[in-house]
Parts: structure tokens; C-alpha cells; sequence
């Protein structure tokens, strides 16, 4: 016999008979049935609901009392979730070896009818339940159809070819399967293919189940396979969850401009939540509250000091309405940052002020007064800054270092330099800190940097790169020009350096192909400004991380020396030497990596690669290809090893330079490279040399010696250098376009 299980959720109820109300239940209403609680809106006696579609029934069944709703036996009302979970029968088709025939059982729900209007409250729920079908040869289907012939249908298909197949706590087709049901769906009907059954299967497999069920809580067990304990263990009946909401309203909106006065959320303290399972609203309580939001007074201050608060053991708790505060004994303060108790400073200092106060009305002016009040707050300030910051560690510094130039701006014209540090103006974020561009009253244009300190070495960073960058003067190193102390966080305030870095000339990220001179042009320089720390800067810098990305280009395109995040000063002694300073893959300094001794010597081994890039045109670390072809400068030595320089070359740079020139400036980024620090040139030898080199290229014709006996003679060099050449390229649409100032330092 063919079973049809119609899961209704309600009798049918005209919208003219739907009339919530909001008057208050009495407190007579009984709100247990059993061991059930029934919450308003939901009641047992009349009158003790929000409507009748909220009535429970109260009986008893074989000796015990417990609550249905229709035929639908409840287990539990949520008023948070807005959900009851009742049992739904489970529908199964077996094989009657005895009659050798395929049976139905599963008693079927006797509902009057599903209600079709739109304020019906219930909705089966998408979210908790799940179309479950068992058996190694079952196919059901399920479908909530109606006249009209739409809706949704699903199939369920469970099947395998034996016990050994099977797996416990697996519902995946293989002996068990469960498919999703939509939202808005208020029953549905289910039944069995007949043609797919267990009649030649029987002796493993008797009986296949479909049933919408809750999935919470349920486990798969092979034993469901092999005989009927799936539905002897749940006595033919699995919980499944309902969604119920106010519907006869479709949102919060309407419900709260209703003038018909049937608003649910009655409680002060409560808000409105639009259902999430077709239209209608539920109601809950807001944060601070617990309680039953339908009822005028049903949401009461929770009160945190009796529950876990985060208030500090040496501390007090107080209780509020809708929430707590957290108070200290005198003479501490609670920082709710931290939510701990700690000294109160502005108590203590109020109290010595006033003491002290006093004394100076007593023994001196009121000039003298004012004088050490203006004192004591400047002193107050600069030790909050630096205790925030690591200050302690550049205080000392900045103790040592006497004379240092740099203008200390206040954080009012940093505000307008930047626009209020809108997001517009960021040239470029990093692990640092965010850099803005800034336009100050003398319409000059700086790079503001304001600092993101997370941990000890960032705040170390910090007091480093203002006593490091202070004490540079130098035309190819970009100068600190002041920062900011009266702020959280640290701001410090760089020269704007406008046409992007050397890395993106030399690999073209910005269209832009310059003369293979204009490019020798600029690593001499930038070749000059390392030499500037390391022989000239008191005492001397070792950059730490030198790459082309940290060499930027003003709007003559002179090259400038960034980023000394990393940088440290030389130490004095060999236990100072020893250190550990993040560098860049591929620039980094083999023997650096072996003994984590930080040389001038590595700076010389990565501008070393930086000429290598503008010899080959290519990329000083590749992530494809063998781990002897990965690095530009294996390649390179092993190129130089067996004379093959040619095929290290760029294109463009043979085709534009003489081979003497460009041996030349071989073997000194050779020499740069060698694997021992010591027979490196020192940065000031090579920068002498690029300048021989570069006056080779432009003078072809002269030689090297003679063009250094004329400079002796002459007193200095050139000074034409900084005319960009831009022979046999292009410069995208637009040959006067500039490099966008966004270049990588500046997300440092």
C-alpha cells in the first residue's frame, strides 16, 4: 500500500481569523506541560497565546503528559532561535519474505488542511533539517507540489552493494544519503519508487526509511542497513526543527509602522529581527537583556557581576542596565584597554600639585608657578610618548646624539598636510607603517610616515631610523626632515621623492626605456651615497638592505638611497658585530648567511646584483627553473667562469654600448660578488670606478687613465650628469609621462 505522508504545520486559517493580540497573558496561563516549557507567544489555556496558531495542546499519552501541536508531538520552544523542535514519523518500505512482497508502514500525519495564507507562522526549517533516506536500494522522493503544480521536488537516493560498503558516521549515498531543502516550504509529501526496493537484497537489507529530520545529533550506523533498529531506536519518530515568526506582517519595517497595534516585540528592552525563512519578523532581546522579548516586561537586565566579568580580581564590579562597569579603590584607575587596575597617576600627580602648589604660592611667584606647571606638562607628555614607543631607548640616544636638525611637527600640521590623513593621499602601506603624501603650508611636499608599532623590534626600529637618518646629509640619500611626538602613534616626516625607483626603470613596470648611460648614471650615484655612509657618516651606516626597489628617483631622476628600516650603525666591537638584519632574497650576502655578520662588505655584494640587473635586464631571483639557474648572479659568475658574457647581456645594452665599457662593468660586479667579503672592493672603490666607467661612455674614444689625469688637473668632473637619454626607446603614449610616485619604498 502506497503511504503519503503530508507534513501540515497547521489548520486552515482564514487571514480574517488571524487576529493576534498584544495584550498581556495572564498569570494563570500555565507555561509547563510535562516537562516542556511553553513560552508566550505560544500558550496552552485560551487567551494565553499571541493567536491561535500559537495554541499547544496538553495531553496525556500512555501515562505521560506532553504537548502537541496539531499531531505533532513538541520536545522544546526557542524564543532566541525562534524554532520548536517536534517528531516527525519516519516512512519506511520493507520486504515481506513471507508474503514476498514489498510493504509500506509509517503512520501518516492526519492534518485538515495546510493553512495557505501568508501569516501562517510556521516554515519547515532549511537550515536544521535535511531530507534523509536509508537503504542499499532506496529512492524516495519528497515534494511540497500544489494544485498549480509548482514547487519543490527532490530525490534521495541511498544505495551499495553490500554490508562492507558501508561506513558508520557517513551519509554520503553509500547506505545513506540527505539532500537540502528551500526555504518558504510548509509540508511536503514523500513516497518510494516502487521498482527500486529490497526484494533481492532482503537478506542484508529488509527495509529502507525516508524522513525530514534535525541533523544535529544524528550518526549514520551500519546497523540501520541490516535490520530495523533505525526505527526501533526512535520508535518511529526523529525530531525535526520548525522555523516560526510573526507573518502577519512581511518585515520589521511594516510591523513597527502597523496601525493595527498587533507590534509582537512588546518588551522595552527588545528588538525587531526579520525572519530569515520567508517574510515576517521575530523578536529578541537586545545585549544586556535576557528574557521572553513578547512580553512587556520580559527582557531584565542580565546582571554580568554575577555571571563571568571581565572586570580585575583587585577590582569592583557594578552592574548597570543593559550592561556593567568596572571601578578601582582609590588611588588605582581601570584602563579599559586592558581591563586591569593600575596606578592612578592623574590622582597622585593632582595630589602633588597641589601640595607642591601650595609650597610655590607660599615661597614664590606666581611667574616661578607657572613656569614649573609648563615644565612639569612638557616632561609629562615627552614620557608618555617615549614609554609608548620604546622612548627609553631613543631617549638615550637622542642624549648622545646632540645636534641633531629636524623639525618636530605638531600633529595639527600633519592633519592639514595630509587632509586629515585621508585614504586618498596613501603613497603606500607595509609592515612599517602607512605613508601619505603631504602638502605643507609652504606648498612643499613630503612623504609623512606614520608608524604601526606591534611589537619590541618595531618600536627599536622607530628610535633607529631617526637617529640613523638625522644624521645624513647627503644628495643621493633621502633625508628625514622632522617627525611628530605628540601622538600615539609616531609620524615621521621623509623628502617626497617623486618618479618612482630604479627597479621599475630597469624592468619596466612603467613603460619607461631609458639609455643604458642614464642608468649608469644613476647607479653611480646611488654607488655614492652608500659610499657616504659607510666612509663618511659619523659614526658609519651599513645600509643592510640594498636593492634597486630602495634606490628612488627624484623629478631629475638623481638617484636617492631609502629604506633604513634595516639599516645599523657600525658596530665597535665583534660582539656588537654579530646581528640579525632582514634582507631581500637575492640581493642578500652569502657569507652574511653563513656567519650573521653584517659587513659594509654586503652592501657591496648586493649593489653587485643591482649592476647585474642593469647588465642583463633581468630579474635577481627567478621562482622557476633550476636552483642553479633561480639566482642572477650564479648564472653570472658561472657566465663569467667560462667566458660568456655575451649571453649574459641584454639585447638592448649590447646594441648600445661598447663591449669594453660593458667587460668593464662585468668585472666589477664580478669583483663585487666574490664569495669573500674581504676581496670586495669597499663602496668608495667602486663608485670611483663607475665614475671611470662612465666617462668611458660617454668618451669612448679616451682612455680611462688619461680622463683621470685631466680631472686631477681640472679639479673636478663633468657636470652635466643628470640629463635622462632615452635612445632607441619609448616611453608609452606619452614621452613626457612620470613614474608614478607610488614606488615601492614607500610601502616600507
Amino acid at each position: 500500500m502506497q503511504a503519503l505522508l503530508c507534513l501540515g504545520l497547521g489548520l486552515t486559517l482564514l487571514v480574517a481569523q488571524y487576529a493576534p493580540g498584544t495584550a498581556a497573558p495572564s498569570s494563570e496561563c500555565r507555561r509547563w506541560c510535562g516537562d516542556v516549557e511553553i513560552p508566550y507567544p505560544f500558550g496552552i489555556d485560551p487567551g494565553c497565546s499571541f493567536g491561535k496558531d500559537f495554541d499547544i495542546s496538553c495531553k496525556v499519552q500512555d501515562g505521560i503528559t506532553k504537548p502537541f501541536k496539531y499531531t505533532l508531538e513538541v520536545l522544546s520552544i526557542s524564543l532566541t532561535n525562534s524554532t520548536a523542535r517536534v517528531l516527525n514519523n519516519i516512512m519506511g518500505y520493507c520486504y515481506n519474505n513471507s508474503t514476498t512482497s514489498m510493504e509500506e508502514f509509517g503512520n501518516s500525519m492526519v492534518v485538515d488542511e495546510i493553512s495557505p495564507a501568508p501569516s501562517f507562522p510556521y516554515r519547515l526549517s532549511d537550515i536544521h533539517n535535511k531530507f534523509t533516506v536509508i537503504g542499499c536500494n532506496a529512492l524516495a522522493f519528497m515534494s511540497d507540489t500544489d494544485d498549480t503544480g509548482t514547487g519543490y521536488q527532490a530525490y534521495g537516493v541511498a544505495s551499495c552493494r553490500g554490508l562492507p560498503d558501508l561506513q558508520d558516521r557517513s551519509c554520503s549515498g553509500i547506505g545513506c544519503s540527505q539532500t537540502m531543502i528551500p526555504k518558504k516550504m510548509r509540508s511536503y509529501y514523500t513516497d518510494f519508487f516502487k521498482s527500486v526496493n529490497t526484494s533481492k537484497i532482503w537478506e542484508f537489507n529488509r527495509c529502507s526509511y525516508a524522513v525530514l529530520m534535525e541533523t544535529t545529533g544524528f550518526n549514520f550506523s551500519t546497523s540501520y542497513i541490516s535490520n530495523t533498529v533505525f526505527n526501533d531506536t526512535y520508535l518511529g519518530r526523529v525530531p525535526m526543527v520548525i522555523d516560526w515568526a510573526i507573518r502577519n506582517v512581511s518585515s520589521c519595517e511594516d510591523a513597527q509602522w502597523n496601525n493595527m497595534g498587533t507590534y509582537a516585540c512588546l518588551s522595552n528592552n527588545s528588538k525587531c529581527v526579520n525572519s530569515t525563512n520567508h517574510l515576517g519578523y521575530t523578536c529578541s532581546c537586545i545585549p544586556g537583556y535576557d528574557g521572553n522579548p513578547y512580553l512587556l516586561d520580559g527582557c531584565i537586565d542580565v546582571n554580568e557581576c554575577k555571571k563571568d566579568h571581565q572586570c580585575p580580581s583587585d577590582g569592583f564590579c557594578h552592574n548597570t542596565d543593559g550592561g556593567h562597569w568596572c571601578s578601582c579603590r582609590r588611588g588605582k584607575v581601570y584602563v579599559y584597554e586592558s581591563k586591569t587596575c593600575n596606578t592612578d597617576t592623574k590622582f597622585i600627580i593632582g595630589v602633588t600639585i597641589g601640595l607642591f602648589g601650595l609650597i610655590v604660592i607660599i615661597m614664590a611667584t606666581i611667574f616661578w608657578g607657572q613656569l614649573i606647571c609648563q615644565k612639569r606638562k612638557l616632561n609629562k607628555v615627552k614620557l608618555e610618548y617615549f614609554r609608548q614607543h620604546g622612548g627609553m631607548i631613543l631617549f638615550d640616544k637622542l642624549k648622545s646624539e646632540k645636534g641633531l636638525a629636524f623639525k618636530v611637527f605638531s600633529e595639527d600640521e600633519l592633519i592639514h598636510a595630509t587632509n586629515n590623513f585621508d585614504n586618498s593621499r596613501i603613497l603606500g602601506r607595509g609592515g612599517n607603517g602607512t605613508v601619505y603624501k603631504g602638502i605643507l603650508k609652504d606648498k612643499m611636499s613630503v612623504a609623512v610616515k606614520r608608524c604601526a608599532l606591534a611589537d619590541e623590534r618595531q618600536k627599536k626600529e622607530f628610535g633607529q631610523e631617526i637617529i640613523i637618518l638625522s644624521q645624513i646629509n647627503h644628495k643621493n640619500i633621502v633625508k628625514l626632515l622632522g617627525c611628530c611626538l605628540e601622538v600615539e602613534v609616531p609620524i615621521l616626516v621623509y623628502e617626497f621623492v617623486l618618479n618612482g625607483t630604479l627597479f621599475e626603470l630597469i624592468h619596466g613596470k612603467n613603460h619607461l626605456k631609458i639609455s643604458f648611460n642614464t642608468l649608469l648614471r644613476i647607479v653611480h650615484e646611488a654607488a655614492e651615497g652608500l659610499s657616504f655612509l659607510h666612509s663618511y657618516a659619523s659614526p658609519p651606516i651599513i645600509h643592510g638592505d640594498v636593492k634597486s626597489s630602495n634606490i628612488l628617483l627624484d623629478n631629475n631622476y638623481m638617484a636617492k638611497v631609502s629604506d633604513f628600516g634595516t639599516s645599523i650603525l657600525a658596530p665597535s666591537d665583534k660582539e656588537q658585530f654579530v646581528t640579525i638584519v632582514q634582507g631581500t632574497c637575492g640581493y642578500l650576502d652569502p657569507e652574511y648567511m653563513q656567519t650573521c655578520q653584517l659587513t659594509d662588505k654586503s652592501d657591496v655584494y648586493s649593489f653587485g646584483v643591482i649592476l647585474l640587473e642593469i647588465l642583463t635586464g633581468q630579474l635577481p631571483l627567478k621562482l622557476e627553473g633550476s636552483e642553479t639557474q633561480r639566482s642572477l648572479s650564479l648564472v653570472f659568475l658561472c657566465a663569467m667562469k667560462n667566458n660568456n658574457l655575451d649571453d649574459m647581456l641584454a639585447s638592448h645594452v649590447k646594441s648600445e654600448e661598447s663591449m669594453e665599457l660593458l667587460t668593464g662593468l662585468a668585472d666589477l660586479a664580478k669583483q663585487c660578488l666574490d664569495m669573500h667579503g674581504i676581496n670586495r672592493p669597499s663602496m668608495k672603490e667602486v663608485a670611483d670606478e663607475l665614475n671611470k666607467l662612465r666617462k668611458l661612455s660617454v668618451h669612448p674614444w679616451l682612455q680611462l687613465d688619461m680622463e683621470a689625469n685631466a680631472e686631477s688637473l681640472l679639479g673636478g668632473e663633468p657636470t652635466s650628469g643628470h640629463e635622462i637619454e632615452l635612445s632607441g626607446y619609448t616611453i608609452g603614449e606619452n614621452e613626457n609621462q612620470p613614474i608614478n610616485p607610488r614606488s615601492s619604498y614607500y610601502a616600507k
